[in-house]
């Protein structure tokens, strides 16, 4: 083994056996005198130990220990360039270093010293020459005290990976949730609600097909196919989160988007309407960017559903009731390129916005309804 080096840190979690631990244990030597590392090098190999650096003064263990790693220093107290007491100073202020067990070499008249030496954070300290029987027993327990203190520290560290391992874990399944849920719903399932289901008076649901799009896919890749509807999806999405209002879900080609719940806002019906607008400006855009000729329909009903999740396995947010089915054959018996509206959801949007009367429109399950197109905002000016 290469004096500068130690090629191997005994494992804290192997068996404690005192002769596996004088044979593993790298051991750095400090002291100014040659004669004395001498007859301490061979004291130490007489009891075991197989791995001993030497280091010539202070600032060379200092050196040392900060280019290897250690798990026993034996430190003279009166050296030259650093004395004992003030390698023990740096070590302190070393973190790598605090934990690294200390037995001072002291002569018979330095008792006082190797007081001072302690307090300053050694473990031990014998006078020299050091007795064989003594010198194994005080190395051994300083051993054991540090293969305790690192197994300790390894169980800390374990225990700090799998806190943090949960965390992400936690954090990764609700990021998961509320890709599915609405944040407030998403709440209450993590509260504990095993059944959530409520009624809502009055909401605008909106249903936005795209027109063409099955023909088109007879002549496209899947994979092209796929990355077309994302991007036109994904662009809906953006619009959806900076109304605040709530994407249910998409079926095939059909985008469906709720205002006013789960929590209730007034303007329901405004925030839907200017959602069903800038969606068709963006699917615009798309159009242009990819030469494609993509139209959309465009219906929305207000009125009044019950929303819930279901489902244990794969959780589902949805609607049900009569303006869900209207919302549908409003979007069904509309036209490519515009936004077709239900009388109710005209009566909550008179006045903001311009509306063309479409008069009745025969609606399949429904007979003739009175029905709108929704055209653009009423201009501030």
């Amino acid at each position: 083994m290469s004096e500068d080096h130690a090629t191997e840190i005994a494992d804290p979690a192997e068996p404690a056996s005192a002769d596996h631990w004088l044979a593993r244990a790298q051991v750095l030597l400090v002291d100014d005198s040659r004669m004395m590392r001498a007859v301490l090098k061979k004291a130490l190999g007489e009891i075991g130990f197989r791995n001993v650096v030497e280091a010539v003064d202070g600032g060379d263990a200092v050196a040392k220990m900060l280019a290897a790693p250690f798990d026993l220093v034996l430190l003279d107290m009166e050296m030259p360039v650093m004395t004992g007491l003030e390698v023990l100073a740096a070590m302190n202020l070393a973190p790598d270093l605090k934990g690294l067990p200390v037995i001072v070499i002291s002569g018979a008249d330095q008792i006082d010293m190797a007081v001072q030496c302690i307090e300053a954070g050694a473990e031990d300290y014998l006078t020299k020459p050091p007795n064989l029987t003594l010198l194994r027993a005080r190395v051994s327990t300083s051993l054991e005290k540090k293969r305790l203190r690192d197994l300790e520290r390894l169980r800390l560290l374990q225990l700090q990976a799998e806190k943090e391992l949960v965390e992400r874990e936690r954090e990764k399944s609700e990021r998961l949730l509320l890709n599915i849920l609405p944040s407030a719903i998403a709440g209450r399932l993590k509260g504990g609600e095993k059944s959530i289901a409520n009624g809502h008076e009055i909401v605008s649901v909106m249903f936005a097909d795209l027109c063409g799009f099955t023909a088109l896919s007879r002549k496209t890749t899947p994979a092209d196919l796929v990355s077309m509807l994302n991007g036109i999806f994904t662009a809906f999405d953006h619009i959806v989160e900076e109304h605040g209002v709530e994407k249910i879900k998409t079926i095939g080609d059909c985008y469906m988007l709720v205002g006013g719940i789960p929590l209730h806002r007034d303007d329901h019906a405004a925030a839907v309407a200017e959602c069903a607008l800038e969606m068709l400006d963006a699917l615009a855009a798309l159009n242009r960017e990819t030469g494609t000729e993509l139209q959309m329909r465009v219906g929305i009903h207000t009125g009044p559903v019950v929303a819930g999740v279901i489902g244990k396995i794969k959780f589902t947010y949805d609607l049900w009731g009569d303006t869900v089915n209207v919302a549908s054959r409003m979007e069904s018996s509309g036209q490519p390129g515009r936004v077709h509206i239900s009388e109710q959801t005209e009566a909550q949007l008179r006045g903001r916005f311009l509306l063309e009367d479409r008069g009745f429109v025969e609606c399949k399950g429904l007979g003739p309804v009175k029905t709108f197109f929704l055209n653009s905002p009423v201009s501030a000016g």
